[in-house]
């Protein structure tokens, strides 16, 4: 006997509720599609839209769970009343603006017998899970990461990206955090960093990085948000095998034996997890990546460059 369909709501109508979250429900049987939250007028036909997350729960259909697409900024008191509302909370990254907002979210997430998941996209791209297991069992020597894109093609306009909580550079730099923490047998630390703040910004644009990992591998991170062309999200992994190269965010795995590239199945796979965590009455709330960039900013050197407009 089938299970009948996991009852969704996404609030927060972006950029990546469009192109990614909507196509990953739309693909995976487990979930309907059953409201939509946003300031924004109604963006999928047939599908009941609300203004903000009291609407829905007071006027919408039942539904089972909430995807929260919303900056970070303002996520630990939608997350916290959906929780309270009974919901199973779905938290795209980063899972909040503060590291213990998320710790808080996971006690009462606990308490209320829901699912709390703190998704890392980048964990789910093609070359990431080949990678962890090759690596699994290998010395590692040293590890490169260079993580730097354009602002201006990928938060055009985005104010809440610069503002405290916002992360600044950290928000894409944290997709390579997610990878990093995941595919390295050993946990990792911060040992310094670097920080660069525009004079009119209250987030970084650029970061160094020096990490390492507890049998003291050395690891070094390049985040840059004024790169222009071509982009890199690159992470090179140094072993007694050989070299790891992940390109493309984790999407292209190259290892000494060849180099092998698959579709996106980034969204898909956070959707498939969220899916098995709701029916087996789980969370999973990894909180790794977001304490290294808690850390750097609690450790790091804070360097002031000029202005930045968009």
């Amino acid at each position: 006997m089938s299970m009948a369909p996991i009852r969704l709501a996404v609030q927060g109508i972006g950029k990546i509720a469009r192109d990614q979250h909507f196509p990953a429900i739309a693909a995976n049987p487990v979930f309907t599609l059953a409201a939509t939250v946003s300031r924004q007028p109604a963006v999928v036909d047939g599908v009941p839209h609300f203004s903000d997350l009291e609407a829905l729960i007071a006027q919408g259909p039942a539904i089972d769970a909430i995807a929260l697409c919303t900056p970070p900024q303002v996520r630990y008191a939608l997350a916290a009343r959906a929780i309270e509302a009974g919901l199973h909370v779905f938290l795209e990254k980063p899972p909040g603006a503060t590291l213990s907002e998320v710790v808080a979210l996971r006690s009462l997430a606990d308490a209320a017998g829901v699912t709390l998941f703190a998704s890392w996209h980048s964990r789910y791209a093609a070359g990431v899970e080949p990678a962890r297991q090759w690596l699994a069992g290998r010395r590692i020597e040293k590890v490169s990461i260079i993580w730097r894109e354009d602002v201006r093609v990928w938060h055009p306009g985005q104010d809440w990206i610069w503002q405290p909580g916002g992360l600044g550079v950290f928000d894409p730099g944290i997709n390579a955090l997610s990878i990093l923490t995941h595919i390295l047998p050993e946990p990792v630390y911060l040992k310094d960093a670097t920080l660069q703040f525009p004079q009119n910004r209250a987030a970084p644009i650029a970061a160094d990085l020096h990490l390492a990992d507890t049998l003291g591998t050395p690891i070094h991170m390049d985040l840059d948000w004024r790169q222009t062309g071509p982009q890199s999200w690159d992470i090179i992994v140094e072993t007694d095998a050989g070299r790891l190269h992940l390109a493309k965010g984790g999407a292209v795995l190259t290892l000494p034996e060849g180099t092998q590239e698959n579709p996106d199945i980034e969204y898909p796979g956070l959707y498939a997890r969220f899916a098995d965590l709701v029916r087996a009455g789980l969370s999973d709330v990894d909180t790794a990546p977001l304490c290294i960039v808690a850390d750097s900013f609690l450790r790091g050197n804070r360097k002031t460059v000029e202005p930045f407009d968009d």
